[in-house]
């Protein structure tokens, strides 16, 4: 394994790194008030757009799109770095136009779509002209299991039509979104991994109804976290992704990359909440001396660079597999980074919030911020539970005896999780 980054990815990483410290990180204040000050909770803050448009006379600009002609065509490990970067700003990743769940959804676009899709949609997202959101969690029902949606997506002629309730959607308060990715079953009946479908639907459709903004610990995010009712959606055929029962192998797709840079985020994360705590160490005075002449808190601060350091690694060991043997593959390191990533800097961040006492607890500091977000992605894009399952099956798998009877049993699903993993490879 070579983490040495390539002159391209280490030029990138200078300029990005100058960027956040001349612009993004002055800005945050700025956006913070401009928020507050607007009619609109999630209407995007004239700072943003400024912000956005030095980004991309930068060349700082759709960095994490590696495929065909559509961005900078960076391999998984040279972006992650740059991923850990704008990660250390909650405003970060959506100056570079890199922020969930665009990213995401462009990806299954140039993947998936077909060139009339490209053109409607991916195009306007690649300029930023417009945002998308991803409806897939479902309040009804465990969604972490994909197999429990209820949404239905049922053939009418020429039409697919739509009903279901999703909720957490995110990004769809936006005033800017007009996409709505959509999954859902088209055929109950199908093979277990073949009865998910992905939908197209423009935003002003009529039946799509946004029911409440759902906050996180209390927060509201400005793209929103949306419960939506799909009532009679209707839609033409061609708006499918893919094509029907493609839905499972096709979200098994966007989990790599998607995984690797929601990690890469909670190390930067981590990195600024230690930052944070050393900058309090250093100036705050308790007992006669500053708090980092106190040997608990040298240890918060040694212990965190330590887990940092290998969350960092393992991370991009990841990324490192995804470039050269695929996402399917390297299956099981992205189950372990999506857990070890949050677990490392939820941490991180509690000790930095304990170090400033009562700051740490207030909005004076972006730290109450990070420590709900880092709680809130224990669960958001699959439970940690989900993902240690699947480590702990793998591994398992290498000690046990072969059991004819059994092999048999399971013969049907494994072809079907096989079959949707190369898929996912192949993406």
């Amino acid at each position: 394994m070579d983490f040495g980054f390539s002159p391209r990815a280490s030029e990138l990483q200078d300029r990005m790194r100058s960027f956040m410290e001349q612009h993004v990180f002055p800005a945050e204040a700025v956006y913070d008030r401009q928020l507050a000050e607007a009619d609109d909770p999630h209407a995007l803050p004239p700072v943003m757009t400024d912000l956005k448009e030095k980004a991309r006379a930068e060349g700082l600009w759709n960095l994490f799109m590696a495929h065909g002609d559509w961005g900078a065509g960076l391999t998984n490990l040279e972006y992650a770095p740059l991923m850990e970067l704008a990660g250390r700003s909650i405003i970060g990743p959506e100056v570079f136009n890199c922020s969930a769940p665009d990213t995401g959804n462009m990806e299954l676009l140039a993947l998936y779509g077909t060139p009339a899709q490209q053109e409607r949609w991916l195009r306007p997202l690649l300029e930023a002209e417009i945002r998308s959101c991803f409806a897939m969690t479902e309040p009804e029902v465990a969604s972490s299991d994909a197999r429990n949606i209820r949404t239905r997506i049922t053939r009418h002629g020429d039409s697919y039509v739509v009903n279901g309730r999703k909720w957490y959607t995110s990004g769809i308060l936006d005033p800017d979104c007009k996409l709505i990715i959509l999954m859902g079953k088209t055929d109950p009946d199908a093979p277990t991994y073949r009865q998910q479908s992905m939908l197209l639907i423009p935003r002003d459709t009529p039946g799509v109804t946004v029911l409440r903004d759902l906050p996180m610990f209390g927060y509201t995010d400005r793209c929103g976290h949306g419960e939506v009712l799909f009532e009679n959606v209707r839609v033409p055929v061609e708006n499918i992704l893919g094509g029907e029962g493609d839905g499972f192998a096709i979200a098994q797709g966007r989990l790599g990359p998607g995984r690797m840079h929601y990690a890469m985020r909670a190390v930067g994360f981590a990195e600024r909440a230690l930052q944070l705590m050393c900058e309090r160490a250093t100036e705050r005075v308790a007992f006669g001396g500053p708090l980092a002449d106190r040997g608990v808190v040298r240890e918060w601060i040694a212990r965190s660079r330590i887990e940092i350091e290998q969350l960092r690694l393992l991370v991009l060991k990841s990324a490192w597999l995804m470039d050269t043997v695929g996402n399917a593959a390297a299956r099981m390191e992205v189950a372990a980074i999506k857990v070890a990533a949050l677990e490392v800097a939820h941490q991180v961040v509690d000790r930095a919030v304990q170090a400033h006492g009562a700051a740490g607890v207030s909005d004076d500091t972006v730290l109450a911020r990070l420590f709900s977000i880092t709680r809130a992605l224990k669960i958001a894009d699959g439970p940690d539970e989900v993902h240690l399952r699947t480590v702990a099956r793998q591994e398992l798998a290498r000690y046990k005896k072969s059991d004819p009877k059994a092999e048999r049993q399971t013969a049907d699903s494994k072809a079907e999780r096989q079959s949707a993993d190369t898929k996912a490879g192949a993406a």
